[in-house]
């Protein structure tokens, strides 16, 4: 196997669009942290076959490419820009929380208000301090809510998505409080269920709303796709939770 240098020479070195996705692959494939900067360089490039393998691989590498992709996001290049977060998106790490915050209902792009709806409903959110959780949660549930009225269908879409994840997030979180509630001592049961029984109830009142919402999607979007998608997220919803 070629070294992560060779495999980053071969990527500056391509000369055609398919000489360029190839060499991408290959070092996308070697998972290396060594191989970020020009992972995130090849989201620039006007090779979308290209891009989706950069994207690929930095979703692979993981937590160790967060940083970077922030530290080097394309204020000029919206292509990138979309690339950028569809990598965040991928990785799920509550680092990028608050830029993808930003750009579900603030940047000019759809691409990227897109990309960063269906970020909002694959956080890893056990990587936060759990008393941090909740009210991160409610901020996403309030942004995602808010990109289903978006002008662009394809991001009131790409909001249902984004709010299944949630949904599914939210009743994670909910067994696990009921899961302690269920461990501790007797001795200690009542003083437990007084500190944890509010968040309880406040993740039943964020996927209620969820629910609430598609149940309005569905019938009431005036894109036939997104009404689809609504109504299919309902369904494995309400399925999950039976």
């Amino acid at each position: 196997m070629l070294d992560v240098q060779s495999l980053i020479k071969a990527v500056e070195k391509a000369d055609s669009a398919q000489g360029l996705l190839d060499a991408v692959e290959d070092l996308a494939a070697v998972k290396s942290a060594a191989a970020i900067p020009t992972l995130v360089k090849v989201l620039g490039f006007n090779n979308p076959g290209a891009a989706v393998a950069a994207v690929e691989g930095l979703v692979n590498i993981g937590e160790p490419a967060v940083p970077y992709i922030l530290d080097n996001l394309d204020d000029y290049n919206y292509g990138a820009r979309a690339w950028s977060i569809r990598a965040l998106a991928g990785i799920g790490d509550p680092m990028a929380l608050d830029l993808l915050l930003r750009a579900v209902n603030g940047d000019f792009s759809q691409s990227v208000r897109r990309a960063a709806a269906r970020g909002l409903g694959n956080i890893l959110w056990h990587k936060l301090p759990p008393q941090e959780v909740l009210s991160k949660q409610q901020i996403v549930l309030e942004a995602l809510l808010l990109a289903t009225e978006d002008g662009e269908w394809v991001v009131r879409y790409a909001a249902i998505v984004g709010l299944q994840g949630l949904y599914v997030s939210l009743q994670g979180s909910h067994r696990l409080v009921e899961s302690v509630l269920g461990s501790v001592p007797k001795a200690i049961e009542n003083i437990e269920a007084q500190r944890l029984r509010p968040a309880g109830e406040n993740f039943e009142h964020l996927t209620a709303q969820i629910l609430h919402k598609l149940q309005n999607l569905q019938v009431s979007d005036v894109e036939i796709s997104v009404r689809a998608r609504a109504l299919w997220a309902l369904k494995n919803l309400i399925n999950e939770k039976g």
